[in-house]
């Protein structure tokens, strides 16, 4: 198993050593691109994702053609698209990698399997499910009604990697604010 998913392991179970290594061989290793997409809007998303290294978005773009990120995932974190990985329908967002990115994937079936017979890996994925409605509860919430400097001050408290290793394009649509607000208050900070 590689070396970042065991630790991820280790440090959420009390799994073994051999349970562990009976999970290895459903996770596949691929490297990806800057800006290769790993899933497409309209496409049903069939594998959940562990970032080795880089960083991986999920995003949707609206009628006007504007982005919309909802969630990044960093080294040591799952992503996936989950209405689409659950529902076996087409996504209404887009996974693409933002930097050159080690991923790990795992197919739908055999991680659904895994969730059903496997304690570690179901209590993995309620812990996953459980962070993923809190972290989207309280962005939401602090959201609404702050301005845009209340947003990158958020972003600097909370998510401070994401300001240091993103481009502006992409931080933007994070934060529901414009590339150039967002300049214009990087510089007075």
């Amino acid at each position: 198993m590689h070396p970042k998913l065991k630790l991820y392991f280790e440090e959420r179970s009390q799994i073994s050593e051999e349970r562990l290594n009976t999970l290895a061989p459903y996770f596949k290793e691929r490297t990806y691109r800057k800006n290769e997409y790993l899933l497409r809007e309209g496409e049903v998303c069939k594998h959940n994702y562990f970032v080795v290294s880089g960083c991986m978005r999920l995003f949707s773009v609206n009628k006007e053609g504007v982005e919309n990120t909802r969630y990044f995932a960093f080294e040591g974190k799952f992503g996936t698209c989950f209405t689409s990985l659950i529902s076996r329908q087409p996504a209404f967002e887009s996974i693409q990698c933002v930097e050159e990115s080690t991923i790990l994937s795992i197919h739908r079936d055999d991680f659904y399997q895994l969730v059903e017979t496997e304690p570690a890996v179901n209590a993995i994925y309620r812990k996953i499910l459980e962070s993923a409605y809190i972290t989207t509860q309280k962005r939401i919430y602090d959201f609404q009604g702050s301005d845009s400097l209340q947003r990158v001050k958020w972003l600097m408290a909370h998510q401070p990697t994401i300001l240091s290793r993103l481009s502006n394009k992409i931080i933007a649509s994070y934060l529901g604010i414009t590339p150039y607000t967002l300049s214009r208050i990087k510089a007075k900070l």
